[in-house]
């Protein structure tokens, strides 16, 4: 399995945002959705019209944990959503996939797309995992809160969730770069 990187630039998440918006806003708003609630892929996949419209806030029972989620809908993630659902029925997927009837794309298919608009903006490293660990490392960055991260993420310990957000690595990387013999 290949380890990904959250995306640490913004200007490389404006990048993306673009790059996935070549190939239309359904690609566009899954990355939006992700880098914004830092829900995982398996969540946001099985997500309907019905989940988002007029709501303040995504409920869902989370697919590998099991719990209960409610995450808020942001100012601007709310504009997106309500531009991307005019005209769509209740029961549609947000994420519908083009083959079959009303069925969402899969996780093998979200990985492609992210993975191909990573290579061609230049970003390696880059798979599902890499909007949740953008929106926790943003966050993070944003809010030095590793606590409240960490029960976002559901996460046992602190500790786990800056490995996983990649700030470890970070601190790894800058001490190599001041060390020298």
């Amino acid at each position: 399995m290949e380890f990904v990187q959250p995306i640490r630039d913004k200007f490389k998440i404006e990048e993306m945002k673009s790059e996935l918006l070549r190939n239309g806003t359904r690609d566009y708003l899954l990355f939006v959705i992700g880098i914004n609630t830092g829900l995982r892929i398996s969540d946001i996949l099985e997500l309907k019209v019905k989940d988002v419209k007029g709501k303040s806030h995504i409920v869902i029972n989370e697919i590998k944990t099991k719990k209960n989620k409610r995450f808020k809908i942001n100012s601007s993630l709310r504009y997106e959503l309500d531009n991307f659902i005019k005209g769509m029925d209740d029961e549609d997927y947000l994420f519908k996939s083009r083959k079959g009837e009303n069925k969402p794309i899969t996780r093998v298919q979200a990985y492609r797309i992210l993975k191909n608009a990573g290579e061609n903006i230049g970003l390696g490293e880059i798979g599902t995992h890499t909007l949740r660990k953008t929106f926790g490392y943003h966050f993070y960055q944003k809010t030095k809160d590793v606590v409240l991260l960490q029960e976002l993420f559901n996460h046992s310990a602190p500790s786990v969730t800056l490995r996983y957000i990649g700030i470890n690595q970070d601190i790894m990387d800058k001490a190599i770069d001041d060390f020298s013999l």
